[in-house]
């Protein structure tokens, strides 16, 4: 069986979240979100798909930040937006 390796994995650092108390651009804006997702480059921490405004992906597209993993309580997966797959 053949593993195939995300390439974007190496942009993954230890972070620490900027905002930890939700979406910087939403706090920013006044704006609401549903979950929160955080940067595993630059500790970013944006909203989701699901919120209104997906400054997560946004983020990912715009800075070249791809791998973001959920900032919920108990959830610890991750997600790469480049190739559109959990990681």
């Amino acid at each position: 069986m053949t593993t195939v390796t995300d390439p974007h994995l190496a942009l993954v650092r230890e972070v620490v979240p900027r905002t930890p108390q939700g979406c910087q651009e939403c706090l920013a804006a006044g704006t609401p979100w549903v979950h929160l997702r955080l940067c595993l480059t630059c500790g970013h921490v944006g909203c989701c798909d699901s919120s209104p405004m997906k400054h997560a992906r946004q983020h990912a597209h715009a800075i070249g930040h791809p791998i973001v993993r959920s900032f919920e309580p108990g959830e610890n997966w991750r997600w790469c937006y480049v190739h559109e797959v959990f990681v």
